[in-house]
Formats: C-alpha cells, structure tokens, sequence
C-alpha cells in the first residue's frame, strides 16, 4: 500500500533534495570545470554556465591532457591505488585478527585491555602525529613506501567492527571444527573471516578510502616526489607556476573517480558492516 504524500513527506523530499544539492553541486561544478578552458572557468563563474561544460566539445578533455604532459599524475595514481591496497589488505588481516583475539580467545585481562583500546576512539588522531613520525624517523623508514602504510594498520574502531561480528558467529560452529580436528588457525581463515563478509569489506573500503584521503600523513615521512601519492601531488600542482584552475579541477576529479567506483560496487557490505547486519550466517 502506498503512502500518501502528506506536509511531513513532502518536507522530508525538499529536504533531502536540498541535502543532495550541497553535495552534488561542488562536486558538478569541479567536473565540468575540469571540461573548459582556464578562461572560460573564470567568465563563466558567476553565472549558471558555471554548471555547464564548454560549447566546444574539442576542450573537454583537452585539459587531461595537459595536466598529463605537465605532471607525473599516472605515476601518483599508480601510487595512491599502491598505497590503498596494501593498506586495506594489511587492515584487514591486522584488526581480524585482533578482533579474533577479544572476541573468541580467553587471555589473562581481556576486558582491561579491550577496555584501553575503546577509549583510544576518543583520541584526535593528530595528537599521536608527532610521536608516530620519531618512532618511523628511528627505525629508519622515512622517505619510504612503508612509512606511509604501516603506522596506521591497526585501528581501534576496525577491532571493535570485527570483534562485534565474531562475537555474532556461534560458538557451536567453532567447537564442532575443533572436533573435526581444526587449529586456531585454520578457525580462523576458513571459518571466521569468510563468515564476517560485510566487515571484511567495510574496512577494507573505508581503509581504502582512508588511505586515499589521508595528506598530512603522507606529507610528512616522504621527499621524494615520485612516491607523492595523489592528495600530496595535488598540493603541488596547486602551487607550481603557473596555476590554472581548470587543470586542478581534473587532478581533483581524477583522484575522486576510484572512490566513486569502490563505493558504487561495495555500498551494499558497507551499509551491512556499519549496520551491523548480518555476519555471514545463512
């Protein structure tokens, strides 16, 4: 039975389309930006052809092409989904495991312990900016690919994600594999992980999209400009001489295509995994 549209319904629908508004707008504006010449950027920026693309079809992708020749922006990108990867994997494998751990394994202060990590949730991240960098500095990783994706591995919410699905998965399933002859370990990757499916995905795409994002990070514990990832490498187009807007619009639409796509293909785990919905369990 449908609902009738009704004053509350039709308020909601405005203000959902006003919500929508104030994030597809921005985002419009950077893409058909990236499709006109630096001058028609400018021309057209107090009027409604800001949201329109050039007339001419010959420029709209003729700005890429430029940025291409004037920067190494395949190689940032190459570096970026290098760094994403490999990040998203190791979180995976690190805060399953630790979740594993609080979750399924009776260990002398497991309550005090889990207890230290929630309250690590409340801590700024670039509170502990200083302290990471001198223990990087000491083992000698500046300036080094695993300097910017190692630090940050293990994250207190990812544990509190994974052990909150682990704790979901009965513990019947686990003592018949025992039985059947299964070790801790085999429990665990032939059991427990493929179970736990939407926190599988859910933190490796926010690990993903977080290690995509992150700039300050990267910024500080790299100097060679070829392993810049692409939030570092738009900083300096934006500053090298001379400047023109239409070419960092593209770098800024080039960089947020692969979010769009991971999240398009995996928004259905996430919603799952953020939920806290479902855990595999049939």
């Amino acid at each position: 039975m449908k609902k009738k549209m009704g004053p509350l319904m039709f308020f909601e629908y405005v203000l959902l389309f006003i919500l929508a508004a104030m994030f597809i707008f921005p985002m419009l504006w950077m893409i058909v930006s990236a499709m006109k010449s630096n001058a028609e950027v400018y021309t057209n920026l107090s009027s409604f052809k800001a949201f329109l693309p050039s007339l001419n079809p010959a420029n709209w992708f003729k700005t890429y092409q430029e940025v291409i020749e004037r920067f190494s922006i395949w190689t940032y990108l190459l570096n970026s989904i290098f760094y994403g990867i490999t990040f998203a994997a190791g979180s995976i494998f690190v805060n399953s495991l630790a979740g594993f751990a609080f979750a399924k394994i009776n260990f002398t202060g497991k309550k005090v312990i889990f207890g230290f990590l929630l309250a690590l949730l409340i801590i700024p991240m670039e509170t502990v900016l200083i302290p990471q960098f001198t223990i990087v500095n000491a083992l000698g990783l500046v300036n080094s690919r695993i300097a910017v994706i190692l630090p940050a591995m293990a994250s207190a919410f990812n544990i509190y994600l994974f052990r909150n699905f682990f704790i979901a998965i009965p513990e019947e399933i686990i003592e018949s594999a025992k039985i059947d002859g299964a070790n801790i370990v085999k429990i665990f990757f032939s059991i427990m992980l493929p179970m736990s499916k939407p926190a599988v995905a859910t933190v490796g795409v926010l690990s993903f999209i977080g290690s995509w994002n992150d700039y300050i990070w990267p910024l500080m514990v790299l100097t060679d400009k070829s392993k810049f990832s692409m939030q570092v490498a738009i900083t300096t187009i934006n500053t090298t001489q001379p400047v023109y807007i239409n070419q960092v619009m593209a770098v800024l639409t080039i960089s947020t295509i692969p979010l769009i796509i991971i999240y398009i293909v995996a928004q259905k785990y996430i919603l799952q995994g953020l939920g806290g919905s479902g855990t595999g369990i049939k």
